[in-house]
């Protein structure tokens, strides 16, 4: 972690370095800033020696913390410029599990119109549904949950975005599996959104469950 004099030197450096490129000075010209991509470079050979996608994880938990003050001088400063290393911590931050986090990232790579790094070879947009998609899997999978709210704001963020059909059908099931039971209705809607999308997102039986489910509650409820 960064003592508090080297974190308040990365925020001032960051705000600096993002104010100048925003007026025609190129952000690779920024001290700060090459010294975040030394760092990054360093962080990736770490990560590359590691085989495990768990470990992975584990380590990007450990080195996130340490961009925190950079990523906070470039979102106060605002400017909306390429930046390799706030891209790339976004990446990382839905890897390692700081969903929040990514997604404020997000929210201002989306507005600026950011690119990824040219490693990742999606759209800025694609990765972050694909992404938090594939998260929500894992954490299913795993028998835990995401958050139905944190893929309700993905949604709404990358809906008028350009991606294919097939990514946005999987971000459409994982808001549906998470609603689950509890907003059966607003679950089978994005569900069935998911098989317009793709026919073969795997939704059907879903579909088929939730559609008899409402089914009989409507009987019962009619009875009653």
């Amino acid at each position: 972690m960064p003592s508090p004099a080297q974190a308040h030197f990365m925020r001032v450096t960051a705000a600096q370095a993002s104010a100048s490129a925003a007026v025609g000075e190129p952000l690779e010209n920024a001290t700060g800033y090459e010294l975040m991509l030394a760092k990054l470079a360093a962080d990736k050979r770490r990560l590359k020696d590691v085989q495990s996608m768990e470990r992975k994880a584990e380590v990007k938990r450990e080195i996130l913390p340490e961009y925190a003050p950079y990523i906070e001088g470039v979102l106060s400063a605002d400017s909306g410029v390429q930046d390799a290393v706030l891209m790339t911590v976004m990446v990382w931050g839905i890897d390692a599990g700081a969903y929040d986090d990514a997604l404020v990232l997000a929210r201002y790579a989306i507005k600026h119109r950011l690119k990824l790094p040219d490693q990742y070879q999606r759209t800025t947009a694609t990765l972050i549904a694909e992404e938090f998609a594939d998260a929500a899997k894992r954490a299913r999978d795993g028998g835990d949950a995401l958050d139905a709210a944190g893929l309700f704001a993905v949604e709404e963020l990358t809906r008028d975005q350009d991606m294919p059909d097939e990514v946005r059908a999987k971000l459409h099931k994982e808001i549906g599996l998470a609603l689950g039971e509890a907003q059966k209705p607003l679950a089978l809607n994005h569900l069935k959104r998911a098989m317009q999308l793709n026919d073969k997102s795997g939704v059907k039986k879903d579909i088929e469950k939730l559609e008899r489910e409402l089914k009989n509650l409507a009987a019962a409820e009619g009875a009653g």
